[in-house]
């Protein structure tokens, strides 16, 4: 019989809780309130038939051959010009998904032991990329504005036990929708700078916002120190599976060798067809319909939630963009607990513990407003309701 040795490392790897709770939501009748996927309804199918008919016709074999691993030129000359502050597309590295920007990141800036700071609560995708490298993760006290600035500073640590980077989401971040305010990105963009922490900014919501912009990017204000991460997946299609990293001159070379250890490159037919998708202004067209969709999804959960359950003693988020919403039931209750109850009733959410590096609050829940539609989300914040009122009654 083979025994197959692990590393130890493998050891620390595990399934995603989201991954588990959306194969409860494969039976018949959920409705799920659980996922992070962004809405079919915005997938622009029909531009994509005619931009893979014309990569195919115009430049079919260069698509299908192997390609150079910092991305297709031309979708690298259009990212830089998307983002709002002086980008050299010679700094964007184009990656399989954001998520691989996280996995980069921690190949190249992480050793086992290594101080790494996150928000409180994180992206739990950022969590699992950065386990396997062993590092000592920090949780960085947050509130409604992002991390607290002199929380950042006792965290950074001095000497050869510095931090060697800060994670954040700043814009209606996942998984609480919150978004940091122009105050807390400049004292944080600032403090970092003094004490030589970089930041690694990940913004993959950052375009769906609702009524107005989101302050400008942590990377504008000190571009030499931050790496910046941003994805294709919300605001074409996730399937495509293509972000792309802007990084300082400093450390992008290290970033393409572990990209070119990796995969080699992005799938270049994906690149082409999303380069020739995004000729003429496309996403100044097509961007705004999906804020139009999400907002109104929004506004429908938050009707429900008020309906429903602020009578029962549970707060939320109010997002002004993104995708979800951020949500703590009463004292003493668990959403862990609850989840098979909601199950039961037919409607699923992702309990927030697992959103934690540190001290997890088991009260807390994440909601996502895109993919039910306001009937659905009605139901589900009923059935929600139903099960914390079973629960109120049974303490």
């Amino acid at each position: 019989m083979t025994n197959w040795t692990l590393a130890a490392r493998a050891a620390k790897m595990n399934p995603s809780v989201i991954r588990e709770i959306l194969k409860v939501t494969e039976k018949p009748g959920i409705i799920s309130l659980a996922g992070g996927l962004p809405s079919p309804k915005t997938f622009p199918v029909d531009d994509f038939a005619r931009a893979a008919a014309t990569v195919l016709a115009q430049d079919g074999p260069a698509a299908l051959q192997y390609a150079a691993s910092e991305g297709f030129p031309a979708l690298r000359e259009a990212v830089a010009q998307w983002l709002p502050w002086d980008v050299d597309p010679a700094q964007v590295l184009i990656t399989t998904g954001s998520q691989q920007g996280l996995d980069l990141v921690a190949k190249v800036l992480v050793d086992e032991g290594s101080r790494v700071l996150v928000e409180t609560p994180t992206y739990l995708g950022a969590l699992q990329a950065f386990t396997p490298m062993e590092p000592t993760i920090v949780s960085v006290a947050s509130d409604d504005e992002g991390p607290l600035v002199d929380d950042f500073a006792l965290a950074a640590g001095h000497g050869s036990g510095r931090a060697r980077f800060m994670y954040l989401l700043p814009n209606f971040q996942n998984p609480t929708g919150r978004t940091m305010s122009e105050a807390r990105r400049a004292a944080l963009v600032a403090k970092a700078a003094e004490l030589g922490v970089p930041l690694v900014e990940d913004n993959p919501y950052g375009d769906l916002w609702f009524d107005q912009p989101p302050p400008a990017p942590l990377t504008a204000r000190n571009p030499e120190g931050c790496i910046y991460l941003g994805s294709f997946s919300k605001v074409l299609a996730p399937g495509l599976r293509l972000g792309y990293v802007v990084a300082p001159q400093a450390i992008y070379p290290k970033l393409l060798q572990a990209k070119q250890a990796a995969d080699l490159h992005s799938p270049s037919f994906n690149q082409r067809m999303v380069a020739e998708v995004l000729k003429d202004g496309f996403l100044d067209r097509h961007v705004p319909t999906i804020r139009a969709l999400y907002k109104r999804q929004r506004d429908a959960m938050h009707a429900a939630l008020e309906r429903e359950l602020a009578s029962l003693g549970v707060t939320w988020s109010r997002p002004d963009g993104g995708m979800f919403l951020w949500a703590r039931l009463p004292e003493g209750m668990s959403a862990i607990d609850l989840l098979p109850e909601a199950v039961e009733r037919n409607v699923a959410f992702v309990p927030g513990a697992a959103f934690y590096a540190e001290a997890p609050d088991t009260r807390t829940l994440r909601l996502s407003f895109v993919t039910a539609s306001p009937a659905q989300i009605d139901a589900g914040v009923k059935a929600l309701a139903d099960a914390v009122r079973a629960r109120l009654a049974r303490s």
